[in-house]
């Protein structure tokens, strides 16, 4: 076969049952297209006993070609729902009944105008579609190289202080005194320590992207994964104290103890390092309703309005950007926190406190689902 035809042929199969259809697709496609079509045949039959067919019945057969054309993917079924619009019409709903004849003066013009009709108006569909995909493609590579951008940021910063750090030593090991060596070792194990949660945050993403995690809920109590969760910031952070707030009642929550501690890590370590001002972090537990809710508040100078609603947005703009610090950007593992939040079933949003400070907060479901 020629090259030229080849191309041809293979985006002929292309537009009809695109590559990325499953089996599975195709029978739901098929089953779609069956039952949009004998809804189609049922209101022409009503409409054939009420008298009243002669115009009506091709509009509702190109109503029901344009609704497979919009519902399935690709071309293929649009194309057979055309097919048998044009032959049903005929033979069904088109005097003599249940006989074809295209002598009748004016069925032929009506069916062939019906039949293009209907061919354009599944071709501009699955254009439109496709066009939907390619911008749709376009703006998922832009979000990738936003990340990318967002976290060679994150990595140059501390991997510039560890260089730093590291070289002085070295390079002055017999100069500097051990207070100041214990100082500049000390930096890197912190940035090390960042650099490992930062890869964390961003293997959590994808996977969570891909669908590639399990979330396995077990209910749990509420105030012991407070604790851990507190227990083990304390031992990254001890620059802010921890209060916590819990109810007197004992609240099990379904949830994967592992990922809602790490949520409740992420969201205190934000509050240490973007809460400017902040001489103080709380994490309260409360029962809203059949809802377990879990906020980390802090007294600091609060989140800018604009930033907002695209706090957890993965390319959200990194904190030097928005303060002038250039120090770190906490869009990665609030993102984190969302999708797991997300998978539990539960929600999260962000706001301002009357008091000064902010408040970033999650529900989760108390009962199963």
């Amino acid at each position: 076969m020629p090259t030229s035809l080849s191309k041809w042929w293979g985006s002929f199969r292309e537009m009809m049952i695109p590559k990325r259809q499953s089996r599975r697709q195709l029978i739901c496609d098929a089953g779609i297209t069956l039952g949009i079509l004998a809804v189609a045949a049922a209101v022409c039959t009503l409409l054939t006993h009420m008298g009243d067919s002669d115009s009506a019945v091709p509009m509702v057969f190109m109503l029901a070609v344009l609704l497979v054309a919009r519902l399935t993917d690709g071309f293929l079924f649009s194309l057979v729902a055309t097919v048998v619009s044009v032959i049903g019409v005929n033979y069904a709903f088109t005097y003599p009944y249940f006989a074809f004849n295209f002598t009748i003066t004016g069925y032929p013009l009506t069916f062939v105008t019906m039949f293009a009709v209907s061919i354009v108006v599944g071709m501009l569909t699955d254009q439109v579609k496709r066009q939907e995909r390619v911008k749709s493609e376009a703006e998922k590579e832009k979000m990738k190289a936003n990340l990318l951008r967002s976290v060679s940021h994150d990595l140059r910063t501390p991997l510039t202080s560890i260089i730093g750090s590291s070289s002085a030593v070295l390079e002055n090991y017999d100069q500097f005194s051990d207070e100041v060596k214990k100082d500049l070792i000390g930096h890197v194990r912190d940035d090390a320590q960042w650099l490992v949660r930062l890869v964390e945050n961003m293997l959590s993403i994808t996977r969570f992207n891909e669908g590639a995690v399990q979330i396995d809920k077990v209910p749990q109590a509420a105030e012991e994964i407070a604790a851990e969760a507190v227990g083990k910031f304390k031992k990254r952070f001890n620059t802010l104290p921890v209060r916590v707030s819990v109810p007197d009642e004992l609240l099990m929550v379904p949830m994967d103890a592992t990922l809602i501690e790490q949520v409740l890590i992420n969201l205190m370590e934000n509050a240490v390092l973007h809460a400017e001002g902040a001489t103080e972090i709380e994490l309260q537990i409360r029962r809203e309703g059949d809802l377990a809710q879990f906020s980390v508040l802090d007294n600091g100078a609060g989140i800018e309005p604009a930033v907002l609603p695209k706090l957890f947005e993965e390319m959200f703009p990194h904190a030097g950007e928005l303060r002038g610090d250039g120090r770190r950007s906490m869009g990665i593992g609030l993102s984190v926190c969302m999708s797991i939040v997300r998978a539990h079933g539960g929600t999260m949003k962000a706001k301002n406190r009357a008091t000064g400070g902010a408040c970033v907060s999650f529900v989760l479901p108390m009962g199963e689902e």
